[in-house]
């Protein structure tokens, strides 16, 4: 007699999704340091609003800072104020947004399809590598997945049941996206609607929809009033920091050396929706028949039309991709939901977790090559790190137990497949990650506290460690160094500096000052 599978009741199945939540997003948001640049940016811009009390303008490092808008500086404030300034106050609002993204995509698939699919896309989601990173992360992506994920989530149903509340819905969620991160909110809703009603020969309903009165006033009245307040208030200068430099430049060039070429977001999303990236294979078997599904249309145009325009981007960064991941999540739900045998599936999370086994191996095999002082540094910081904590060998266990789950007939092979890539995305994130901060950004902190301790007053030299100016509590200049300066910097410019006096020393990350007499360099 063939053993059938265990398959859990619905309440089982709730709480695991519960906790994959919890685990994924919340669990150890205030364990390690800021990581820079991001993260060190947005949360120093917040403490100094905080500092200042102007609400409306960001600033940091005591400069003006044009980056992003204002929704996410205004979550973190209200967190800080709340929670105090630390890592779990600034990288909160993320985590939150990130379950409320989460409960977007159950709802979607629950109410367009049925529930077991529903668990298993919010699942996926939870899990995926890039996804469970910027929830835990204090910058805005979390906010803005949250909002296109709603905006274009209710302008699906707005389609299927022509009811105008959920133009509505959409409109409100561009508005905060627009708040939270500009443009960019606005024109994936508009761009892949606009070519979703066309596939459907719907055009007229679309331009009711988009043209919709009440709908554009929700909108102007969530987002206008703080893009109206920072122009009266910064000009010219907002318009040429914001729209023009971080918006139309960042797709005409390549900002901050961040290009790539067009084939950039391959590995990028192979790597960032693991543990689903097999399942994300299988969606084009039987494309023809998938097709004639109008939820599978949409989702295809959704992750069509951001890996090609972000493709097309002259600034290339592995975040902007996240946009085009939740109909993924959708599709690779279903197909999940329908999988017989799950272990050729697993071969990808598996394999992950061999090749961060073999890291340290390669570590020690391109030290010698290495010439900068402080790669070497780093380098060395990571070896010890792996070699103290088990690293391989924990991430050997996590590897074998992935597979392994794959052929237990006690569980269904959906089951198998979820456990196993939790594996994966909790040895990421409570090894691999907290490994990271230690080696990169626990140095940066340190220093920033002996200064706070001592009251230094800091140049920063050849580096630019924005989360120094969170933990320091205080601003730094950036220039060359002069006698008797404090100075940041890393091991490979010390040669440059001439005799110094060591004041902190770590992973290359050096705390340093000048003599006060000048000497020859």
């Amino acid at each position: 007699m063939k053993l059938q599978p265990y398959r859990p009741d619905r309440n089982i199945l709730f709480a695991g999704l519960f906790l994959i939540i919890f685990l994924s997003f919340f669990a150890g948001i205030g364990s390690g340091p800021l990581f820079d640049v991001d993260e060190g940016a947005f949360s120093e811009a917040t403490r100094e609003m905080l500092v200042s009390k102007n609400y409306l303008t960001t600033y940091l490092n005591g400069a003006l800072r044009f980056d992003k808008p204002i929704l996410v500086y205004w979550l973190q404030l209200l967190s800080i104020k709340t929670f105090g300034i630390s890592e779990f106050a600034f990288r909160l609002p993320s985590a939150v947004a990130a379950a409320l993204w989460a409960g977007a995509i159950f709802f979607f698939v629950r109410r367009e399809r049925n529930e077991t699919e529903a668990i298993l896309a919010t699942a996926l989601m939870a899990l995926s590598l890039q996804v469970s990173i910027i929830a835990k992360a204090a910058i805005a992506d979390a906010v803005l997945n949250l909002c296109l994920a709603i905006a274009l989530t209710a302008l699906f149903t707005h389609w299927r049941t022509k009811r105008r509340s959920w133009i509505y819905i959409a409109f409100a969620a561009m508005g905060f996206g627009m708040l939270d991160k500009g443009p960019v909110a606005i024109l994936i809703p508009i761009a892949v609607s606009f070519l979703f009603f066309l596939a459907q020969k719907e055009l007229t309903a679309w331009f009711r929809a988009m043209l919709n009165p009440t709908a554009i006033a929700l909108f102007l009245l969530i987002a206008l009033p703080w893009y109206v307040l920072e122009y009266r208030e910064q000009g010219q200068a907002f318009i040429d920091g914001f729209f023009m430099k971080h918006n139309v430049r960042r797709f005409n060039g390549s900002m901050e050396g961040h290009s790539g070429s067009l084939f950039y977001y391959i590995p990028v999303v192979l790597i960032g929706i693991m543990p689903s990236t097999g399942l994300f294979f299988g969606l084009f078997t039987k494309l023809r028949q998938r097709l004639a599904d109008p939820l599978w249309q949409f989702c295809l145009i959704w992750f069509a039309f951001v890996f090609v325009f972000f493709s097309l981007s002259g600034t290339k960064l592995p975040h902007y991709m996240i946009y085009g991941y939740t109909p993924l999540f959708i599709l690779v739900g279903a197909e999940l939901s329908k999988i017989e045998r799950s272990w050729l599936l697993a071969l990808w999370p598996t394999g992950l977790l061999l090749l961060l086994a073999a890291l340290p191996f390669a570590l020690e095999m391109l030290m010698p090559s290495m010439e900068n002082l402080f790669i070497q540094a780093q380098l060395q910081g990571f070896l010890t790190e792996m070699e103290s904590n088990h690293f391989s060998l924990l991430m050997l266990a996590a590897a074998a137990l992935c597979m392994l789950l794959q052929f237990v007939p006690a569980l269904a092979p959906s089951m198998r497949f979820i456990i196993g890539g939790a594996l994966l995305t909790f040895s990421f994130n409570f090894v691999a990650m907290p490994m990271a901060a230690r080696v990169m950004q626990e140095p940066v902190k340190e220093a920033a506290q002996l200064a706070r301790k001592e009251q230094l007053k800091i140049v920063m030299w050849k580096v630019y460690y924005p989360s120094f100016f969170v933990y320091s509590g205080s601003f730094a200049e950036r220039r060359f160094p002069e006698p008797g300066d404090v100075v940041l910097t890393t091991i490979d410019r010390l040669e440059k500096l001439g005799p110094v006096e060591r004041l902190y020393g770590r992973n290359g990350i050096m705390l340093v000052r000048m003599p006060t007499q000048p000497t020859s360099r």
